[in-house]
């Protein structure tokens, strides 16, 4: 199922038993689909089998939980998305292709559904359950008469675009290439995603997960069907808002580092100053040892060791390059694998 790049030993990170090697394709979409459906399994399990009566775990932790926990388990793999707004976040603010963020929602999707389907054939075991789909409208994200506490449904397309802008805002602040607190990204991110749920979940059950949101309605009564475009229609501008401003501050970090340059100023840590690419792939794809120089790269996907080419060493600033392997890929699963600059 994995596709495996092998790379030198000499470059390969040496605190990771797997630095040597990129996951391929297969085991990135296995990742998503196995992480949206813990989510699923765990967001709307929860609340679905809690007894009146004894509420140990709320359901906005559960599934704030089960964010960090799928984090901690595959981000390496996939960047730890499984939510289809995080996805378009990403590629909003230039760090996933298009290709590549059409391929994980799709994969969410199907996990998030198997997540769904697995309760429903619970709930159907439990024979003090006799209707099913009404136990699953409890859970079911919606607005009007839907909602716990009747809200409208402009007060709840506020609230999701207003949380998943938040939470995407989380995910691409804590996965940057810059941040220096790696291990702290996936509570960050899970922990908003606990207060967000706590938030929206009288509101309307919102969920800030389309395919959450998708996985919900497929079980629910008629209404839900009807009612679904709201959820995706919402997180994903509050995503793609999110995106964008990432890029845009992207864009004024790179102005700002070329500004210093031409001033003679070098920017903080040597080279790569984890910009985006001019094809809106991450950075990952144009990994660089040293100074970017333009001269003398022969390899497609700009993967420069410790020189450019013939006429790049005259400035002596790769002597110190170490090479990765060109497989395009999202800023937030290099983050995780640890292959992204230090």
């Amino acid at each position: 199922m994995t596709a495996r790049v092998p790379v030198s030993p000499s470059t390969a990170e040496p605190y990771r038993a797997d630095a040597g090697f990129r996951h391929g394709m297969v085991s990135r979409l296995a990742a998503e689909a196995f992480g949206t459906l813990f989510l699923v399994v765990a967001g709307l399990g929860v609340p679905l089998f809690t007894l009146p009566q004894s509420n140990p775990l709320p359901a906005a932790l559960a599934g704030g939980l089960a964010v960090t926990a799928s984090m901690l388990a595959f981000a390496h793999v996939s960047g730890g998305h499984f939510n289809p707004a995080i996805t378009l976040g990403h590629l909003v603010a230039g760090r996933l292709r298009t290709g590549y963020a059409a391929a994980y929602v799709v994969a969410q999707l199907a996990g998030a559904a198997a997540g769904a389907l697995a309760l429903y054939g619970i709930l159907r075991t439990v024979p003090s359950i006799p209707d099913t789909k009404a136990a699953f409208d409890t859970v079911t994200a919606g607005f009007g008469e839907h909602s716990v506490v009747q809200t409208s449904m402009a007060g709840v397309l506020l609230a999701e675009v207003l949380g998943a802008a938040l939470l995407v805002a989380v995910f691409l602040g804590a996965t940057a290439r810059g941040n220096v607190h790696a291990a702290a990204a996936p509570f960050a991110v899970g922990l908003s995603l606990a207060v967000l749920l706590q938030f929206g979940q009288a509101i309307g059950n919102a969920p800030y997960n389309p395919a959450r949101a998708t996985a919900s309605a497929l079980f629910s009564n008629s209404w839900s069907v009807g009612q679904l475009w709201l959820f995706w229609v919402a997180p994903l501008v509050g995503a793609a808002i999110a995106g964008l401003v990432f890029r845009a501050a992207s864009a004024v970090g790179d102005g700002e580092v070329a500004a210093g340059n031409a001033a003679g100023v070098s920017p903080a840590g040597g080279s790569d100053r984890g910009g985006l690419d001019d094809d809106g792939g991450s950075d990952a794809n144009h990994i660089k040892g040293g100074s970017d120089a333009n001269a003398g790269g022969s390899d497609d996907d700009h993967v420069k060791g410790g020189s450019d080419g013939p006429d790049s060493d005259a400035s002596g600033s790769h002597a110190a390059a170490k090479t990765r392997p060109a497989v395009p890929g999202d800023e937030a699963r290099d983050f995780f694998d640890g292959s992204g600059d230090k």
